[in-house]
């Protein structure tokens, strides 16, 4: 099979990381945007074409990779793989759970590649604390917690759930292993009526897992942590540490054999990362599955797995405290 290339579909803020990556891997073949002045600046940035959409699913390009506001996913998805196009999704997938399966379905159908941004998958310390995990480094996981805190950047067309919250959704649902039996989201709307600044979501499991989630873009500093306790040991990602320290061991045990128990406290461990852009990592992957014909790590189920549980937060949090 020929190299694949891709266009790109959406030149804002994250389309333009994106066109970044794929014109670092040779992938990037043309750009499409609504705002035509976007879209030029990207295509003279990376010196490529500015295609109408319409041309380019005409066109011969391997792949599309979709950049464009969630309510739109859809209809760019469907056409794609509809004209025989591979095709990547930022997060969410969609907006509907039932948009989701038809994408899944044409996917399968058609025999293409249906691949979801769910970039913290492909970030060294997470596939590193995944592993460790699946070798039971921490012994049997117990619960997870996430933090994904910022003051801004605040947006009107999607709320801190669906803005924050995949990226956290995906990774525990990757770890636990399964879908969770019970959800229950709490948020407030402090700037504008009806979008809610924070959300704190809590997922059970059949496994006995319990995982939290909160995030928010009305906090006083950033923070992006991952937390994993097991019955053996703790393990925490913090992507705002540097390299060296972005992924912790604590060895504690507790010893409970006494009543109460007690914490046997150890030294933390810093784990060896080799420091990698994880959209780089990701783009890298979309393209070695189109080459090798092998799934995604986080595939279209995977992002309707996780859109799934977004829907279901999403109306626990419409619905009014007793």
């Amino acid at each position: 099979m020929d190299e694949a290339k891709v266009a790109l579909i959406g030149c804002g803020y994250w389309g333009r990381n994106l066109a970044r990556n794929y014109a670092a891997l040779d992938a990037l073949a043309c750009v499409y945007d609504s705002n035509a002045q976007a879209a030029e600046e990207v295509a003279q940035q990376y010196r490529v074409p500015s295609s109408s959409f319409e041309d380019i699913l005409a066109s011969d390009v391997t792949a599309l990779v979709i950049a464009t506001p969630a309510g739109r996913h859809f209809y760019f998805a469907q056409a794609g793989l509809t004209h025989d196009k591979h095709v990547f999704v930022e997060k969410p997938l969609c907006l509907y759970p039932g948009e989701a399966r038809l994408l899944c379905t044409i996917a399968r159908r058609r025999k293409k590649m249906l691949m979801v941004g769910h970039v913290l998958q492909y970030h060294p310390a997470f596939m590193k604390l995944k592993d460790l995990i699946a070798q039971e480094g921490i012994g049997k996981l117990q619960y997870i917690y996430s933090h994904r805190l910022s003051l801004g950047k605040f947006r009107n067309e999607e709320n801190i759930l669906w803005s924050f919250a995949p990226h956290d959704i995906s990774m525990i649902l990757a770890l636990a292993g399964g879908e969770p039996t019970y959800i229950w989201t709490i948020g407030g709307c402090y700037l504008a009526p009806y979008v809610h600044d924070t959300t704190t979501t809590h997922l059970s499991f059949a496994s006995g897992i319990d995982a939290h989630i909160f995030v928010s873009w009305l906090h006083p500093y950033k923070e992006q942590k991952l937390v994993v306790i097991g019955d053996h040991g703790m393990m925490v990602f913090d992507d705002t540490e540097p390299w060296e320290r972005k992924l912790q061991l604590y060895p504690h045990q507790i010893d409970i054999s006494n009543t109460p128990p007690v914490a046997e406290k150890a030294e933390v461990q810093f784990i060896s990362l080799q420091p990698a852009e994880p959209l780089y990592n990701e783009c890298q992957h979309f393209l070695d599955c189109i080459q090798t014909e092998q799934t995604p790590r986080t595939d279209g189920e995977e992002g309707l797995r996780v859109l799934a549980v977004l829907d279901k937060a999403q109306k626990s949090l419409l619905v009014p405290s007793s």
